[in-house]
């Protein structure tokens, strides 16, 4: 356990999202998407559901500004602009995290092959259906000069 983070941050899950760069995407999938077929890094996060690893997810990594699109949702079945339960609360968790990004659906096979391409995985055992969405790392931008300065300089040895 580390201070201030949220325990659903598993260590395989906090090294991943540190080792990813600017652009690279991370999928948060349900427990009935093909994982085990779709990731190039699978991180497995069993009994736990999707909106809470999301929110903890973009309680600390930061969504790219370089792009107009960084957030992605699947869809249900071919309906673009239908959404679910939990399609709201994605967007809503997103809007909590990121007011001014929007939430973009991907149909079916725009949204598989995305996943596919992805830094990494995240499956969840939420149960309901089209619960999968996918986040664009961005940057943390170094502090102005004349700011308040971080506590510890990391390029002072």
């Amino acid at each position: 356990m580390l201070k201030g983070l949220d325990p659903l941050l598993s260590p395989e899950l906090l090294f991943t999202l540190r080792a990813m760069g600017h652009g690279d995407e991370i999928a948060i999938v349900d427990g009935n998407y093909p994982g085990v077929e779709h990731a190039r890094r699978l991180i497995r996060l069993d009994g736990h559901r999707l909106i809470p690893v999301l929110n903890a997810v973009l309680s600390v990594l930061p969504i790219d500004d370089f792009v107009p699109e960084a957030i992605f949702r699947s869809t249900v079945k071919a309906e673009r602009d239908k959404l679910d339960p939990v399609h709201e609360e994605m967007i809503d968790c997103c809007a909590q995290h990121e007011p001014h990004r929007q939430v973009v659906p991907l149909v079916g096979q725009d949204f598989y092959g995305r996943v596919r391409a992805a830094h990494a995985l995240v499956q969840t055992s939420e149960p309901r259906l089209y619960a999968n969405i996918i986040l664009r790392k961005g940057v943390i931008y170094p502090k102005e000069p004349g700011t308040q300065a971080a506590e510890v300089d990391p390029f002072v040895y």
